[in-house]
């Protein structure tokens, strides 16, 4: 049975959609204004639609969608908002929204629609694939996501219409409070103020606000009228973070908290035998010793976390006590004969096998293969890679026998839902979940092996909430890591230095996803370089090792192995890298203007001082588009001494649309390089005998102080709605130092972590 991709899921989507009625499907997706049952917002406020409440004193709540993992979306929405309310954003606040489908993420949906590709079948299809996919998106549960940088991609038109809607009310409220017309009525920085000169606060008029039926249309304002949208604010939770005053799920402590600490298998998803639980439970303070069962990750990746054993104490250390105290016996399972450098030797020979998937085709490569021209070609690596975020796994759950609360930071509060009712036998609206901050997300969070174990462990100690907290060491050797991939790649440049074929193809894991759908295509087949004769092919393999997302998804890989080969072709054909590029991006505006961008303010082609200590500096650069946004990096590097690698300044130039709060876009370019930049030049996991090697940060070290580079930031003014940006500036930093390393030593650098010694 031949594979069923994404592109003949959605064809078929599309294809049997009749049955659903055809005036279902030309209608819009359902309003988003208006949630089914809201609760009540704070004491003395008045709610003017599921996204915003007033309060008596002037205060404005927000409800967030998304979920705060440091990215700043907590500022961007809420700002989208306050724009379009004429909000004071001092008096701006945030909160988790409750669990409604008007706060589903069509946008995370309507990536699918991505598939068709316009060169192909996309030019009809894909407007009618993203038109269905939202509209299913809007009617089916558990689909309020923060991932794949579409947070204010989703919500820049329902926060906006949500904030005038409630805007236009406030004014018909006054209006009616005055007996003028309302036409006369304008609002500012939370007053609404007549042309004679009266005011009103939106405190002092919600209440009858809210009364009010909804507007049937809105305008919204035009970019030149903005004065929030475009101005680099800071983050509404920057002081409370600055002076550890923020709460992540890890601070709770409700009322008769438990703490439990797990051992885990040591083998990825091995699970326990034999237990002697009777050391551990004689100890004063030892409420339960509870076996944990292997748990899947979800819909983001593949395999199970191990199993293992919890104890269940009023303290930690008695918690900790209680695993000295257990004489476990374990069951490997599948994995105990998993070693990465064997997968690694596993993907290099499927590189050369007939069994691929074809994930684009146009034109015949066979037959420009065989033709004139040269023919180049070249093999690239990546290793496994951990998300190690700083705040580690931990969840917080109370059963009651017939309902359950859970405190956690998480990227989908509605699918931890599911699962812990499902754990716990409870029908889902019986579970209440808190969404926290986290402390990083990287993709881990949106998986729920934790919280279902800590789930399980509440189900011994009901009435009473309990902690389960992973070590680093825990965090680190059990996690859903971004798999091994490899890629072959082969091209036909013709005489004059034009690239007339590309054969593209992958070796690796379907990155986690479910068996409909493969995202590994991203970054491969997608690219903006046009060829003549083109092929891009998967061969999917997978391995016991856990694999799930990981920042920028497969655009981390994909970036690295394309950018990396387009540099080898420029060298072969003894052309500018800057230039190479140019000839192959007929028409992309966008990424020609990036890429002059970047290369202007990075003094490309210009001589290079030497490096402070005295040593020859080079420059290297990647082109990458990814989540609707284009990124040039320039890196400027040099060898130290061992001949280790240096980044001293990356230049990023990106186009991600209208910025709506160009301090967050900077902070993201550059924590997005930085954690990039770790991954470059230290990542990798080891796994032998189905066991992770590096359990800390010692072994898994991410980008030191001294090494950070100087990042010079340029966002692309534009008044195109806004794209994602979370993730697009990690996919080419790899690329753009190894082509710098070229340039600087005349040595290919094919795999990561990049290393001279």
């Amino acid at each position: 049975m031949s594979k069923l991709t994404r592109r003949r899921f959605v064809l078929a989507g599309v294809g049997t959609a009749g049955v659903l009625g055809i005036g279902w499907l030309a209608a819009p997706p359902r309003q988003r204004l208006v949630a089914g049952t809201p609760p009540d917002g704070p004491a003395g406020s008045h709610r003017l639609n599921g996204w915003v409440t007033i309060g008596a004193d002037d205060s404005v709540t927000v409800s967030l969608c998304r979920m705060e993992m440091g990215q700043g979306i907590s500022t961007g929405i809420a700002m989208l908002l306050a724009e379009e309310l004429d909000a004071d954003m001092d008096r701006v606040s945030v909160v988790p929204a409750f669990d409604d489908r008007i706060y589903n993420n069509q946008a995370i949906a309507a990536k699918m629609a991505e598939t068709f590709d316009p060169r192909q079948e996309g030019r009809l299809l894909a407007p009618v694939a993203d038109h269905l996919l939202r509209k299913l998106a809007r009617e089916l549960p558990g689909l309020a996501i923060t991932g794949a940088s579409t947070s204010i991609r989703d919500q820049w038109l329902p926060m906006r219409e949500a904030g005038a809607s409630a805007r236009q009310m406030l004014r018909q409220a006054a209006a009616r409070e005055w007996s003028v017309p309302v036409g006369e009525c304008r609002t500012t920085l939370g007053r609404v103020v007549h042309a004679s000169g009266r005011s009103l606060s939106y405190g002092q008029l919600a209440e009858a606000a809210a009364g009010l039926p909804l507007p049937g249309s809105v305008r919204l304002k035009t970019p030149p009228e903005f004065r929030l949208i475009g101005t680099p604010l800071p983050q509404i939770n920057a002081a409370s973070k600055a002076d550890g005053t923020a709460v992540y799920a890890m601070d709770l402590m409700p009322d008769g908290l438990l703490y439990a600490a797990a051992r885990l298998c040591p083998v990825l998803g091995g699970a326990v035998q034999r237990v002697d639980k009777a050391a551990a439970e004689a100890l004063p303070g030892v409420a339960a010793v509870v076996v944990l069962d292997p748990q899947p990750g979800g819909m983001a990746g593949r395999g199970h976390t191990a199993g293992g054993v919890a104890v269940v104490a009023s303290t930690p250390h008695g918690a900790l006590r209680g695993l000295e105290r257990l004489a476990v016996d374990w069951n490997p399972g599948d994995a105990a004969g998993a070693n990465s450098a064997e997968v690694i030797g596993t993907l290099r020979r499927a590189l050369d096998s007939d069994e691929a998937t074809v994930l684009y085709q146009r034109g015949d490569v066979d037959a420009a293969l065989r033709g004139g021209g040269t023919v180049v070609g070249a093999r690239y690596e990546v290793p496994f890679l951990a998300h190690a975020a700083m705040e580690p796994m931990n969840c917080t759950v109370r059963f009651d026998r017939d309902s359950a609360e859970v405190w956690v930071g998480c990227q989908g509060p509605a699918v931890v839902r599911g699962v812990v009712a499902e754990v716990l036998g409870l029908e889902p609206e019986r579970v209440r979940v808190h969404p926290q901050l986290m402390g990083g997300g990287f993709g881990r969070k949106t998986f729920t092996d934790c919280i279902a174990q800590a789930a399980q462990i509440a189900r011994a100690v009901p009435g009473r909430a309990v902690q389960l907290m992973w070590t680093r060491e825990q965090d680190m050797t059990h996690g859903y890591y971004r798999p091994a991939m490899a890629a072959r790649c082969e091209a036909v440049v013709d005489t004059s230095g034009r690239v007339n074929a590309w054969h593209y193809r992958l070796a690796g894991s379907s990155m986690g996803q479910p068996a409909l759908m493969t995202v590994t295509r991203d970054g491969a087949s997608d690219i903006a370089y046009e060829f003549d004769h083109m092929r891009v092919q998967h061969a999917m393999l997978e391995s016991p090792v856990p694999v799930g997302i990981w920042r920028s998804v497969a655009h981390s890989f994909n970036a690295f192995f394309v950018e990396s080969f387009m540099d080898e072709l420029a060298a072969t054909t003894r052309t500018d890298a800057v230039a190479f590029r140019r000839a192959q991006l007929a028409g992309k505006r966008r990424h020609l203007n990036v890429l002059d961008t970047a290369a202007k303010l990075a003094g490309w082609g210009k001589p290079l001082p030497p490096a402070p200590d005295g040593a020859p500096q080079a420059l290297g650069l990647a082109l990458h588009a990814s989540f609707g946004s284009v990124v040039a990096q320039v890196a400027r590097v040099s060898l130290g001494p061992e001949r280790r690698i240096r980044v001293h300044e990356v230049t990023c130039v990106v186009d991600c649309g209208l910025a709506v709060n160009p301090n967050l876009v900077r902070q993201q370019m550059e924590g997005g390089i930085v954690y990039g930049l770790s991954a470059a030049l230290h990542g990798r996991i080891d796994i032998e005998g189905g066991q992770v090697r590096q359990s800390n940060f010692d072994g898994y070290p991410p980008l030191r102080m001294n090494e950070c580079p100087a990042i010079q930031t340029h966002i692309v003014a534009s008044s195109e709605p806004p794209e994602g940006v979370g993730e697009v500036s990690t996919p080419p930093i790899a690329a753009a130092v190894s082509n710098a390393v070229f340039a600087l030593t005349g040595m290919r650098l094919r795999r990561l972590p990049l290393s001279l010694a």
